[in-house]
């Protein structure tokens, strides 16, 4: 009999035997007909009702194992008994007939008794997190289910997953044998039932918003991974019989993947992670348990660490006017050239002349990027613990550490990391002269770090980052022989030994360590520790560009900035420095906004020399030294302006320690605090290196000899270009003219066929215009009539350029014009 057929029922019972018998099937087709027999006892009316009602008993009566065979007639134990049809007529006086039962497939809409069905737990509502990973579709689905959740449906989720199917089948359906849920009887079901850990959740409770799907995916998986084989399937086991309405069908052939991805997709984050560690717990995996939770302690205090860095490097302030004016740091990052070898000294590429490189490391070096500074793959190919990064003043040190501070927190590079902790110098300030330990300068800086434990900064599968930038402004006695060995964070002592056994690498031995600082003359590391060695060199040319055009949003603007610096060579060269690109960017927007987009753009290239030195000399000297008294400032500038005036008459670059003698200038002043200068180590010999210092670039060697020249011609009144006995005797009879200055500046400098005087001459007309007299004021201990200057300058270079010179020096006379031209309109109306 097929499973689509309409059945009907009937008995046959005969009145003289005990024994009865029924007939269940179709008396059309004998055949296929069951004869069960009864003791009279047992047939009564209410055989009716037993049949019509539970089909449990006919199957268990018959010998067929399971419901549908019943129905189906394909059990095993069925035995088939043809009758003659005649002989039913005949006896039909000595039978009860009973009437057809209802087909199984039509329910109706009358009461059912359920009381023997299979037992179906309701499953619980799934994870709305979790399912908002996945595609709209699958969104719009989980709106569905809950919608029917609420109707009475809880078991929906199975029917969207391949290898779940419903309890509640059609007994008639053809593949009701190759599906049977698990059989199990209500008295079975209830002690299983109270031995399953209840699942608590407070719904006042507020997730902390570290617990995200990602996460606990992420926890689950790496804690059950520590598992054995046979540990692993005993948690499978466990799932299975405990959640019923999540694992329909045992799990054994789940990775731990699949197995977690479907813990996440029935319960919340909480839950999963509640199952997780109740099982562990009931298998005595305390270890386990353990790791667990410290997943999740170190995830929150990553995540309210991660904020906190947000909100303090997130964004950066540019240049040195607009103090309060803050960027996001992604909005301008371009990216910067780091290289892999050191002591390259400074960038010598230059407008008018060649100049060789300075005996300095000619190695091509690798280039690297930010996410490689510290990347797990170099850490273990170069086998360190510390990284010196180094670059000279202006080169974007700083900026590569926020940069670096910023893509850890977003999760874009250094994941093997745990915890960042950047450690400024000026930060650490605050705790000279008192007694601290590492731990507690930790926890006063980075208060949310209070809740991790002594293990977590122990523990190798806890890596630490400590960044400490700034190291020249720090002023401590960098003692690494004779100062104490400390070896515990957690030992209060003085900020001197804590930062030099750091930079021994003694204290915290798991610890990984970045240190920025400019070229110093001392090594800021002990020459036996262990550390690597890296250099940020600015910009490439493509990078100059794309600085400009992230930092204009109107793209005309930027457009016309590029064309402006790139007309400029000098100006173009030295945007090597992210410094200086920021400060020209600065004054760009400035004109833009108060003489709108077609704004003239200025020509003169000292008034940006000059913004560079102040940027240098005392917004960025604010952190590494006290400030110096005007009279100091303006001292130390003219001796070290007279030692660039000297070098560059002489053709020479490099200074070495004779030359710091001569003029008594601290080598400290210039390389650390000012950052005019940077040191680097030669090799002028095999087995032999000295340290070399030189300023941060030719240009800026040629600025301060003009700045030298100028000083001295208006605060003294002196020309350097005279001979010194015939400058005395001058001085005692009468002052200098104000043009002798730049008559014998110009016809030095046409004797210069290389050209070396050039950009010193271009800078020495520029230093008497009004907008760099007024920032160089400060310098100055007398006043000079501007508009008379630069108008007479200027008639001097037209006459100049009349005459017979080489077509180079005529080139920079016509340079020199600009230089003026630029302030000659404003000169004309202040005249007025």
């Amino acid at each position: 009999m097929s499973c689509n057929h309409r059945t009907r029922t009937s008995a046959l019972l005969s009145k003289n035997d005990d024994r009865k018998q029924v007939q269940i099937g179709c008396p059309d087709q004998p055949w296929r007909s069951i004869i069960c027999v009864f003791s009279s006892n047992e047939l009564v009316d209410p055989l009716y009702n037993i049949m019509n009602d539970t089909e449990m008993e006919a199957a268990a009566l018959s010998g067929i194992s399971s419901i549908g065979e019943a129905v189906s007639g394909r059990g095993e134990n069925v035995h088939y008994q043809p009758q003659d049809q005649d002989e039913d007529e005949d006896d039909d006086d000595d039978v009860y007939y009973i009437p057809p039962r209802r087909p199984s497939l039509d329910l109706g809409n009358g009461a059912m008794d359920i009381s023997n069905w299979h037992r179906v737990d309701h499953a619980v509502a799934p994870a709305l997190s979790y399912c908002s990973m996945k595609s709209e579709e699958n969104a719009d689905n989980m709106e569905d289910m809950e919608d029917e959740d609420e109707e009475g449906c809880s078991t929906r989720i199975h029917l969207y997953r391949a290898d779940s199917f419903s309890s509640c089948y059609s007994f008639d359906s053809d593949d009701c044998e190759k599906r049977t849920p698990k059989d199990k009887d209500i008295e079975e079901d209830v002690p299983e039932l109270t031995d399953r850990p209840e699942l608590i959740t407070d719904p006042n409770e507020i997730r902390h918003p570290s617990l995200t799907v990602a996460f606990t995916f992420k926890a689950i998986c790496k804690t059950l991974k520590e598992l054995s084989d046979e540990n692993l399937k005993t948690v499978k086991m466990m799932l299975w019989n405990r959640y019923p309405q999540t694992f329909t069908t045992p799990p054994h052939s789940m990775d731990i993947v699949d197995l977690v991805d479907r813990l996440l997709e029935c319960y919340s984050l909480e839950v999963s992670l509640q199952i997780t560690r109740s099982i562990l717990e009931e298998m005595e995996r305390k270890k386990l348990v353990d790791y667990l939770k410290t997943l999740c302690l170190r995830n929150e205090v990553r995540h309210d660490l991660s904020e906190t860095l947000k909100k303090k490097y997130g964004k950066v302030c540019e240049g040195f006017t607009t103090q309060g004016a803050k960027t996001p740091i992604d909005d301008i990052y371009t990216n910067l050239f780091i290289t892999t070898t050191c002591d390259n000294g400074p960038n010598i590429e230059h407008e008018v002349m060649t100049i060789e490189k300075l005996d300095s490391n000619r190695e091509e070096g690798t280039r690297l990027s930010i996410d490689d500074i510290m990347s797990a793959r170099r850490l273990q190919d170069m086998n360190m613990r510390s990284l010196l990064i180094t670059g000279v003043a202006g080169s974007g040190k700083s900026m590569a550490v926020q940069k670096l501070i910023l893509d850890w927190i977003e999760e874009k590079s250094h994941q093997h990391v745990t915890f960042l902790f950047p450690l400024p110098f000026r930060e650490l300030k605050q705790f000279e002269g008192s007694k601290v330990s590492l731990l507690e300068i930790i926890q006063t800086l980075y208060p949310e770090t209070k809740r991790l434990r002594d293990e977590d900064y122990r523990s190798d599968n806890c890596k630490m980052l400590f960044v400490f930038d700034g190291l020249d402004e720090y002023k401590g006695n960098l003692d690494f022989q004779n100062t104490e060995l400390l070896c515990d964070h957690t030992d209060p002592t003085s900020l001197n030994i804590i930062v030099v056994n750091l930079l021994r690498s003694r204290l915290l031995y798991r610890g990984l360590f970045i240190i920025t600082t400019r070229p110093q003359v001392k090594r800021c590391i002990p020459w036996d520790a262990h550390y690597d060695e890296i250099e940020v060199r600015g910009f490439c040319d493509s990078e100059k560009d794309e600085y400009f055009k992230k930092k204009f949003q109107d793209p005309d603007q930027a457009a016309r900035v590029i064309e402006y610096i790139s007309s400029l060579k000098t100006l173009r060269i030295m945007c090597h420095l992210p410094l200086f690109c920021s400060l020209v960017a600065e004054e760009c927007q400035r004109l833009f906004t108060e003489q709108g987009a077609d704004a003239e753009l200025p020509r003169s290239i000292t008034y940006m020399y000059t913004k560079l030195l102040l940027a240098l000399t005392r917004h960025h000297r604010m952190s590494r030294a006290p400030e110096l008294k005007p009279e100091d400032e303006r001292d130390f500038l003219m001796k070290l302006g007279k030692l660039a005036f000297n070098m560059l008459e002489q053709g020479q670059f490099k200074m070495i320690k004779s030359d710091w003698k001569e003029v008594g200038i601290s080598d400290e002043e210039a390389v650390v605090n000012s950052g005019l200068c940077t040191q680097y180590v030669t090799k002028p010999f095999v087995l032999f290196q000295e340290k070399v210092i030189s300023f941060i670039h030719p240009t800026m060697q040629e600025y301060l000899a003009a700045l030298y020249v100028f000083l001295s011609y208006s605060n003294h009144g002196k020309n350097i270009f005279e001979q010194h006995l015939k400058q005395k005797v001058r001085g005692m009879l009468k002052g200098h003219k104000k043009m002798d200055l730049y008559k014998s500046a110009v016809d030095r400098s046409l004797q210069c066929e290389d050209g070396k005087l050039d950009l010193f001459l271009r800078f020495l007309f520029g230093m008497a215009t009004k907008t760099n007299l007024e920032l160089i004021q400060p310098f100055c201990t007398s006043s000079l009539k501007w508009p008379t200057v630069i108008k007479d300058a200027m008639a001097l270079i037209k006459k100049k350029l009349s005459e017979h010179h080489p077509p180079g020096r005529k080139n920079n006379l016509q340079r020199c014009l600009e230089e003026l031209d630029w302030s000659a309109s404003g000169a004309a109306a202040a005249s007025s």
